[in-house]
């Protein structure tokens, strides 16, 4: 069976019915993680006060400060003012916030080999369900290293839970289809974002937030019923009758013809096993091969820079002048032409070409955000927007690019490990944009985002090929890519 060919698509469609339903449910069971990625701004903030120690003659943010009265105008109760992150323990907010990049590193990695060693079902119901859990805890812990070790969890599973329902969408869909589900898939996060803001401000209590974002979404206790195993997984691993009943009954669903499924099944996993024994991926195979090993590294510095931008300037938008809330609706709002420019670009453009010129606006917005006079905050603002933007539809985009490089095999794997550079990134950025010298703090992610897009010149082109299934096919796939990017 030719490698331009995807006989998954020539089974159960590229995108129908069933597929439909399935990313419905994944975009829904994701909202808890897509609040707490957005959250920060509303549960660890910034916050004025005015200190009440003898001698501080009720100056404003004065330090050192025993006795703070906050500021409850715009938030009632944060973590910041609950545990007095202040003064010398305002690096300990910097590091509630990056706390959750850590969790999410390490759940990369947890949940990459988890979806990789035992299917990807298990993996995303897991996360799923961990996030809900983890959250609602952090609403209700008494002391701050407690929450801490919260923010951690719940970082475990927004990493799987980000990193797994991406490739379960990926692997139920036809080549022909991917160019638009960077958009759908992400299209909750900005719905997410912009409701955040909406219930953060009936609801100014960070314990009220957090528990009103997690319980909710229990029911994802139901998805063992209602979401399948990827049948790629399936077919790599040797399942193979699990497989063909798994891709008649969605294509039953799609209306589709069942009659030679086992025998199309067949061709694949006899591709899959001439091409290679190996049916298991681990973190070793991203190491073994040249070209495995060469993409490997170069996404995953691609991922530390796009992460890092995107997250500081996340974090930045709570600090510019105005109404937050109104301010973090705004940032959610232009995400969403953002996706629909994504899929554009994923449609007309190729692959590489789109990432870095979405990097490049990034970069390039936040080099003029730097010389807008202060005072013209519309200005400053609307460019603060179109930084983000850019980052936004890079880090959307770079999904999509590394899931179509790295084999089935290992697909998880190379993500999770990519993932890690990226939390990394993540990590530092609240340290940075508390520099205190604003200039210096975009200055470097703009520098950064830069890098990224020099970067990704040196990754191959992907636009309309099918998923891969085995390190060797990706290493003698030279001839394919080549072909497809002329």
């Amino acid at each position: 069976m030719s490698l331009t060919e995807d006989a998954i698509e020539k089974i159960i469609g590229k995108f129908g019915r069933y597929q439909t339903w399935i990313l419905v449910l994944i975009c829904v069971g994701r909202i808890p993680t897509e609040m707490q990625l957005s959250n920060v701004v509303f549960i660890i903030p910034s916050v004025n006060y005015v200190c009440l120690d003898e001698g501080a003659f009720n100056a404003t943010n004065y330090c050192p400060c025993k006795y703070p009265e906050y500021d409850t105008s715009t938030i009632v109760s944060s973590v910041t003012s609950t545990w007095n992150l202040i003064c010398d323990r305002n690096q300990l907010a910097s590091l509630a916030q990056s706390m959750l990049q850590v969790g999410i590193l390490a759940g990369s990695l947890f949940y990459g080999h988890v979806s990789d060693r035992y299917g990807r079902k298990i993996a995303v119901l897991l996360s799923l369900l961990s996030e809900v859990v983890f959250v609602a805890i952090s609403a209700v812990v008494p002391e701050f290293w407690i929450f801490m070790v919260c923010r951690f969890l719940i970082g475990t599973a927004v990493g799987g839970t980000m990193l797994c329902c991406y490739v379960m969408i990926i692997e139920i869909s036809g080549k022909s289809f991917r160019p638009y589900l960077p958009g759908l898939i992400e299209l909750p996060y900005s719905i997410s974002y912009a409701s955040l803001a909406v219930i953060a401000y009936f609801l100014r209590d960070w314990r009220h937030l957090q528990l009103a974002t997690s319980l909710p979404w229990l029911f994802v206790l139901f998805y063992y019923w209602l979401i399948p195993e990827s049948p790629r997984w399936l077919i790599t691993t040797g399942k193979r009758q699990q497989a063909i009943d798994l891709l008649t009954y969605i294509a039953k669903k799609n209306n589709r013809p069942t009659e030679n499924i086992e025998s199309l099944v067949i061709k694949i996993e006899e591709q899959s096993l001439k091409e290679n024994e190996q049916r298991y991926g681990t973190y070793l195979d991203l190491f073994k091969t040249s070209k495995i090993r060469v993409y490997t590294l170069i996404m995953a510095l691609v991922w530390m820079c796009c992460s890092h931008t995107f997250f500081g300037i996340n974090q930045y938008i709570g600090r510019l002048q105005g109404n937050l809330y109104l301010n973090v609706i705004l940032s959610a709002l232009i995400l969403i032409p953002g996706l629909i420019l994504v899929v554009i670009g994923s449609l007309y453009l190729k692959r590489k070409l789109s990432v870095i010129i979405s990097f490049s606006v990034a970069a390039i917005s936040l080099l003029v955000f730097i010389i807008i006079p202060s005072n013209m905050e519309n200005a400053t603002l609307a460019f603060a927007f179109i930084g983000q933007l850019g980052a936004y539809t890079s880090f959307v985009q770079v999904y999509l690019y590394c899931s179509e490089i790295f084999p089935t095999m290992v697909r998880n794997s190379a993500m999770g490990f990519a993932s890690v550079f990226a939390r990394f990134g993540g990590f530092i950025a609240p340290f940075v944009v508390n520099i205190g010298i604003e200039w210096a703090s975009i200055t470097i992610f703009s520098a950064l985002a830069f890098c990224a897009a020099l970067l990704c010149l040196m990754l191959p082109e992907t636009k309309d090929t099918v998923l891969l299934n085995t390190v060797a096919q990706t290493e003698k796939n030279k001839v394919v890519v080549n072909q497809e990017s002329t």
